[in-house]
């Protein structure tokens, strides 16, 4: 699991007889024993290495500002950050590693705020031991992966939607308000969201109303409610 690291090299399928070095992996799930499942299989490929592990996406973002990484496989429900959050902050990178998204929930919304964010595919954990590898290497060589299953329906929704002159549905908050509502909903005070985001405490405040506001709500308890519905956290 050592070895420098130059610019990225095309796997291809993961001819171990390429000589090419693995592509050093992180992965971030809040759950240990996805990631160890997860791990298995990524480490079991030639062409494949997961070099850093976070249990969440803020721990996610920070490990991949300091490791060598090539590939990020992120969880999309986590503590702190989601990993469509931590996909937004690990594109603005330079360089960026390429990021895949996991997730058990077969949602096309999802999947188009996943593109969105700069992930390169989407990979369902119910049918992991047979998609990831594939999606890595094709991560990897900077094309797309959608799970097999998904195009019908995804080209249907989307020609269904330019056929009527309808976009894609624009999101309720903007990402900073989403950060915001998914700590509170967390049940982190203030002070404590301020901390982690680098803004004071009145900045946090003003979000919060705006959120309160925007979303017609009334309390922290509504908020954790819609937090659950669209995803932010589980239930």
């Amino acid at each position: 699991m050592t070895g420098g690291i130059g610019s990225r090299t095309d796997t291809g399928s993961g001819d171990a007889t390429t000589g090419a070095r693995p592509t050093r992996i992180l992965l971030a799930d809040d759950h240990a024993l996805v990631r160890n499942g997860v791990r298995l299989i990524l480490d079991a490929e030639p062409d494949l290495t997961v070099v850093a592990e976070a249990a969440d996406g803020a721990e996610a973002v920070a490990l991949a500002r300091s490791e060598r990484i090539d590939l990020a496989v992120l969880d999309i429900s986590m503590p702190r950050r989601t990993g469509l959050q931590a996909a937004r902050e690990l594109s603005r990178l330079q360089p960026e590693p390429r990021i895949l998204i996991l997730t058990m929930y077969d949602n096309e919304q999802y999947f188009f705020e996943a593109l969105k964010a700069g992930a390169s595919g989407y990979v369902l954990k119910s049918v992991a031991d047979r998609d990831l590898v594939e999606a890595c290497r094709a991560a990897v060589r900077d094309e797309p992966f959608i799970y097999p299953g998904a195009e019908t329906a995804l080209i249907r929704t989307y020609l269904d939607r330019a056929e009527q002159g309808r976009p894609l549905p624009d999101k309720a908050v903007t990402e900073r308000e989403e950060e915001i509502l998914k700590l509170v909903a967390e049940g982190h005070s203030s002070k404590e969201i301020a901390d982690l985001l680098v803004i004071s405490p009145k900045t946090v405040e003003r979000h919060r109303a705006n959120l309160l506001q925007k979303l017609g709500m009334r309390d922290r308890l509504e908020l954790t409610r819609y937090a659950i519905r669209v995803g932010l956290i589980e239930p």
